[in-house]
């Protein structure tokens, strides 16, 4: 038998599987051991902090987030009229992974949707199944409560409310705005994701912005659902200096205007703009700014607002054209003067001749010429509406949008004299008793610069050159400052630098005022009397009110407080004195000057008086760049009382639709919105007229009551033309029929009794006289002013505007 030599290599293999098995064995065991002692931690860690531990991982798991939005701060007139709020609405959402969780649940709540909402039941299928994990899809936006109740009925059915499913409600805030046009420019708008855009909205925007708050929902340890809220923190709301009242009848006034001039020569607005701004003389509160045309806030794209507005190219300049072809088609055939392109300052002119032409290009054509008519490109018609791209779209409504008031600037004309005048006074450099020879020019240098009557005023004092606004006279003065005391003052005025109002889109002007350095004689000269600097109306009005307020420079501002959703006042903003612009006596004679240019035999403000008022005033036409063009911007500035100012009123009519060379250069085209404005606003604001009524001017009053009894919104009316008065009318003029929603400054309302109209009208004083009480009474709010000491009923008591004895006899104009 053959040897056995592998018995030691077996013995060997067994002992290395025995030591493999018992390595094995010792690990298992250290595993084990590890495992016990990891569990017996787990099982202290869960009876010691097991709660805890739990609360934050259920925490961590999220099952749902919702935003919840905040509300924008509501904007108030100063008497807490709504001018824009945020109404809530609703977004229709729909989570697709739970209305797949049962098959019956798709027809009921795709009939739902259709049924409430409208919505296409086969486009919500396709999405579906073709997104069956969607949590969160927007089915509708912006829908309203009534329509959310309606869906929320439905799931209440007995039968088929419990297979609506996957559908759920999100809430979102929408601004409106209550009055659609009426302060566009003051307020401005919002976009789609709730920022300001111009006016209020946006230089205020942080403070009407609130914070998002946030919903989550989670599981708990039970399964349930819970959720946690972090609340949205809503916006603060804004009370404005604006008075809703007195603010739509300034729009009812510029859309007469504009309806009265409409596609007069130019197929085109009323005027390229047409604005105004009333503010009260000792605090720089803005009670109404407003311009024309006008926009809808709730639909600022609508671009039907564009047509007969001058036309913007694609980088925001206006386009040009050739205006000057009608008037030198005019000139031609003799139907214009050609030296009266000079400045006129009302409808009673100084020269013989100049300013009488009112024809039209038709009227022209009849007589043998062949006008040529404005180049159709330099305003927007339907038919270039069509072909503007986007860009120049957008940048005409950017146009519109801003606010003339505060954004564009122009040479404000003679409306500047007064600040010329109180600089010479303050500084010393005239006393006011000097007189000054107008021969109708001036030779400056090589210039001959004419005065606006080109026949010369003769010898003027300087009063008598502020009443007839006198070019050669206020050069005079102007020398007499010296052109370093003259800018030191214009910037004193505020002339070249912003006035911080509190609106979005002021204009900086540094650049269009003159320095020590650049300016000559001739700049100096010309400046005097408002031309060759830019302005903007909002500096122009705040520095004159320092004219006639004693000298407080007052910041002008567009709010009085800010508050939070609950009524509790976080800011009162009070008027502030920014500084001494001119000493007191030199204010009073300025206001003596001024109602000279209301008042006085030869005053250029003439049509600016409204009945039974003394105001005072300023004229001012400029002409535009290029010179020669005959295009014109015309303005009044004015207050009221006459010797008392309590409100200071601007109008400025930039370019008006009647032609060019002296049909423009009229200031009686912002005197009479003036005068309109004044008559509604003057017994408003409880200033009583003082002065007493021609038989004509009693007879406009009523006919005016009559008419305004309905009121006027400043939209869609229609105008009849107001006959145009002559020069030596000084009187109300006549207003327009009109017919349209809103209310007017007196807030008379259609169905309320109104038994004042039917009072008899004190031929003394204008007033209406009850004759149960013998009360006077405003013919038009029916507030009682005082009584009638000639009819029964005691002694007439002394009010706090004026007393009994006063109403009666007028004082005399001081000339």
């Amino acid at each position: 038998m053959a040897p056995v030599y592998n018995d030691g290599r077996v013995k060997k293999g067994n002992r290395n599987r025995n030591q493999i098995r018992t390595k094995l064995r010792v690990f298992f065991i250290i595993i084990l051991a590890a495992f016990v002692g990891l569990g017996i931690r787990l099982y202290m860690i869960s009876r010691n902090n097991g709660e805890e531990y739990a609360r934050q991982v259920l925490s961590q798991q999220e099952y749902d987030s919702v935003v919840i939005p905040y509300r924008r701060g509501d904007i108030y007139d100063r008497n807490g009229m709504i001018l824009a709020s945020s109404n809530k609405v609703y977004n229709v959402i729909l989570d697709c992974s739970v209305l797949l969780g049962k098959e019956e649940y798709l027809d009921p709540t795709l009939h739902a949707l259709h049924s409430v909402f409208g919505l296409d039941e086969s486009e919500i299928r396709s999405f579906i199944v073709a997104n069956p994990s969607s949590k969160y899809k927007i089915l509708a936006k912006r829908v309203g409560y009534e329509e959310m109740m309606a869906f929320l009925d439905l799931k209440k059915d007995e039968e088929t409310g419990s297979l609506i499913k996957g559908v759920w409600f999100e809430d979102e805030y929408v601004r409106q705005y209550p009055n659609s046009t009426l302060g566009c420019d003051i307020i401005g708008f919002t976009s789609n994701d709730n920022i300001g855009n111009f006016g209020l909205e946006q230089y205020y925007d942080s403070t009407l912005r609130g914070t998002n708050g946030r919903e989550y929902g989670y599981l708990n340890e039970d399964s349930d659902l819970e959720r946690t809220v972090i609340p949205a923190v809503d916006g603060y709301n804004i009370y404005s200096t604006i008075d809703i009242n007195i603010q739509s009848t300034v729009e009812k006034y510029l859309a007469e205007f504009n309806e009265e001039y409409k596609n007069n020569v130019n197929i085109a607005n009323g005027a390229e703009n047409v604005a105004c701004i009333i503010m009260e003389v000792d605090t720089g509160n803005v009670l109404a700014m407003a311009q024309y045309p006008v926009y809808d806030l709730n639909d600022p794209r609508n671009t039907d607002r564009l047509i007969g507005a001058r036309q913007v190219d694609v980088e925001g300049k206006k386009t040009t054209g050739k205006p000057i072809e009608i008037t030198a088609n005019l000139v031609m055939n003799d139907m214009v003067d050609p030296d009266a392109i000079s400045t006129e300052e009302n409808g009673e002119t100084t020269e013989e001749g100049a300013g009488e032409n009112t024809e039209t290009a038709e009227d022209a054509a009849a007589t043998g010429g062949e006008p040529l008519l404005m180049t159709e490109s330099l305003y927007v018609t339907e038919e270039s509406l069509r072909l503007m791209d986007d860009d120049t779209v957008y940048q005409n409504l950017n146009s519109l949008w801003k606010n003339y008031c505060i954004n564009t600037t122009y040479e404000p004309g003679s409306v500047a004299k007064p600040f010329t005048v109180a600089a010479a006074l303050d500084s010393g450099s005239i006393t006011g008793n000097e007189y000054y020879n107008c021969e109708g020019f001036l030779k400056v240098g090589d210039h001959e610069i004419k005065c606006h009557n080109v026949y010369g005023d003769g010898y003027l004092s300087v009063a008598e050159a502020v009443e007839r606004s006198c070019n050669v006279a206020l050069m005079h003065i102007s020398f007499a400052c010296g052109k370093e005391t003259f800018l030191k003052y214009q910037h004193a005025f505020g002339f070249g630098l912003k006035t911080n109002i509190d609106l979005a889109g002021e204009s900086r002007t540094a650049s269009l005022v003159y320095t020590p350095s650049s300016m000559r004689q001739t700049d100096l000269a010309t400046n005097s009397f408002g031309q060759g600097f830019n302005c903007t109306m909002i500096q122009m009005i705040t520095g004159f009110c320092s004219l006639i307020n004693g000298g407080n420079y007052y910041e002008p501002h567009m709010v009085s407080k800010i508050v939070t959703s609950d009524g509790s006042t976080i800011e009162n903003i009070e008027p502030r004195v920014l500084k001494q612009t001119i000493s007191p006596s030199v204010s009073a004679k300025i206001i003596e000057y001024c109602n000279l240019v209301v008042a006085g035999e030869y005053g250029t403000g003439k049509t600016a008086r409204p009945a039974g008022y003394r105001i005072g005033g300023k004229t001012g036409t400029a002409e535009t760049l290029p010179r020669g063009n005959g295009e014109y911007v015309v303005s009044f500035m004015g207050y009221a009382p006459a010797d008392d100012p309590e409100i200071a009123i601007y109008v400025v009519v930039d370019r008006p639709n009647v032609g060019t060379w002296g049909a423009q250069a009229d200031a009686k085209y912002a005197t009479r919105i003036v005068r309109n404005i004044l008559t509604d606003v003057l017994p408003y604001l409880h200033i009583y007229m003082t002065e007493p009524l021609s038989d004509k001017e009693k007879a406009e009053l009523e006919e005016k009551n009559l008419m305004d009894t309905h009121g006027f919104s400043g939209e869609g009316a229609e105008l009849e033309t107001v006959s145009e008065p002559s020069g030596e009318e000084t009187g109300a003029e006549q207003p327009a029929d009109t017919e349209a929603e809103g209310g007017n400054v007196e807030e008379v309302h259609e169905e309320a009794e109104q038994p004042w109209k039917d009072f008899d009208i004190d031929p003394n004083t204008g007033y209406a006289v009850d004759p149960n009480t013998g009360a006077y009474v405003d013919p038009v709010t029916g507030a009682t002013i005082g009584l009638n000491e000639n009819l029964p009923g005691g002694e007439a008591p002394v009010t706090a505007d004026q007393d009994a004895s006063a109403i009666g006899d007028a004082p005399d104009i001081i000339y």
